[in-house]
């Protein structure tokens, strides 16, 4: 006989001097369901069909979202993947949400909820606002945005007010009207087969070139380094000691007040001063979360003489950069 399977976890907080819960009593009205036939599944021999069903979903990879509202003071939150984008116009999204869970009986129509989609450096919040506990646990924090939280630091933040729910079997659909919306630059946490992914990272037109166990051995000798949209990574007349390859997110090149060109994943900065060691001929600030390699001057020198060819690479996108102007 299978096992039923548990509840849910879920996460709250409370906030302020109110930490109780107030859940809706009236419950949602759901039309007369469907039959439930046999499904018909390949699994290994003793398997629950159920089980097997959700192996087989777990095939497609998701992002991982916090889905959170606010009751009398205190945040509701859940980790969840079921999330889904159902038209443009009007704004309408929809997630999917378990009949057992809490968050269930508090998204009634009219009610909002948040959605944070998360990065690859929030593994930890996923997993906390998911009930496994680990050594790893941060303290969430917490924008409010039309009376409801979304995560900080999440690559996506949405507020949506229910406007449909519709029976989903052992869940329940939620349609909820966009009101507020803002993404920022990142990798997205992805989940598949019942486990955390992340994207690699992207190969621009100088880490493509390199061989990759040269490349692995360069991006590990260098520093990771985090910003945050708008804050400035380098300075015009500052020494050049150190280039950059960004893993996330946007960088702008400025001289003289105008913005001269635009950097995304896989590509390099910096790289010309750090090269002849005059000073920087221009700023650099972040678009939205920048996340970088900084890379020492020595590093580079060790990792093209372990490549030769690397210096050619070096001179076609110095060379690409000077045409660009």
């Amino acid at each position: 006989m299978s096992r039923q399977p548990d509840a849910p976890v879920e996460f709250d907080l409370p906030i302020g001097a109110f930490p109780v819960w107030a859940a809706p009593k009236d419950g949602l009205a759901w039309e007369a369901t469907p039959h439930a036939d046999e499904l018909e599944i390949s699994g290994e021999p003793g398997d629950d069909p159920a089980v097997a069903f959700r192996r087989t979903l777990g095939m497609f990879a998701t992002g991982v979202t916090v889905i959170t509202t606010m009751t009398e003071g205190q945040i509701h939150g859940m980790t969840a993947n079921a999330f889904m984008s159902v038209s443009l116009r009007p704004p309408l999204v929809l997630i999917s949400v378990d009949r057992r869970a809490r968050m269930h009986a508090l998204l009634n129509e009219g009610r909002r909820y948040g959605i944070s989609v998360l990065s690859d450096e929030q593994e930890a919040l996923s997993d906390r606002f998911a009930g496994r506990a680990t050594s790893r646990d941060a303290d969430p924090g917490f924008e409010i945005v039309h009376e409801t939280p979304l995560v900080e630091g999440a690559l996506a933040q949405l507020v949506a007010r229910v406007v449909r729910s519709y029976w989903g079997g052992d869940h329940s659909l939620f349609v909820g009207q966009v009101e507020y919306a803002r993404h920022g630059g990142g990798r997205p946490l992805l989940f598949h087969g019942g486990r955390y992914e992340v994207l690699p990272v992207p190969e621009g037109p100088l880490i493509g070139a390199l061989d990759p166990a040269v490349r692995e051995r360069l991006l590990a000798a260098g520093t990771e380094r985090n910003f945050t949209d708008g804050e400035r990574v380098l300075s015009q007349g500052e020494p050049g000691e150190e280039a950059f390859v960004i893993l996330g997110g946007f960088a702008r090149v400025v001289r003289d007040g105008r913005e001269i060109v635009r950097f995304g994943p896989g590509e390099f900065f910096g790289e010309v001063a750090m090269l002849d060691g005059r000073p920087r001929t221009a700023d650099v600030f972040a678009e939205g979360s920048l996340r970088c390699i900084a890379l020492p001057r020595e590093v580079v020198k060790e990792a093209i003489a372990a490549q030769p060819d690397l210096a050619w690479a070096l001179l076609e996108v110095v060379a690409g950069r000077i045409r660009g102007g």
